[in-house]
């Protein structure tokens, strides 16, 4: 599953789509490194590789950090739990406030919770 940007306008400039692209893998990087986070207490609980005894072996430890990071990438690529997304839709309508805020002559509604800020 890829997790894409979806341009505020329908004739978006590709300037807007390479800065889409750019936020898409940001949010995917940002939830890639909560899901290594999330992992690491899980490798922290192994033993050993293959139920040997205990390895002090410092390379053993990079190795394994190498595998969290692989598998914490690979679940944020395929969608994650949905982190990606949110900051996606929460940037992108941020952004649209703000372009909307200086516009002359346009109106915009703020809701109470946008005074609260």
């Amino acid at each position: 599953m890829r997790i894409t940007a979806q341009p505020s306008t329908p004739a978006a400039t590709s300037a807007e789509i390479r800065q889409q692209a750019k936020l898409a893998d940001a949010a995917q990087q940002f939830e890639a490194m909560l899901m290594q986070e999330m992992l690491k207490p899980m490798q922290a609980g192994q033993d050993s590789w293959g139920g040997e005894e205990k390895n002090d072996d410092p390379s053993a430890d990079t190795i394994s950090s190498f595998g969290t990071e692989a598998v914490a990438k690979a679940i944020a690529k395929g969608g994650g739990l949905g982190i990606a997304r949110r900051v996606i839709q929460q940037v992108t309508l941020e952004h649209q406030r703000d372009t909307e805020k200086n516009q002359p002559g346009t109106k915009v509604w703020h809701s109470a919770a946008d005074t609260l800020k």
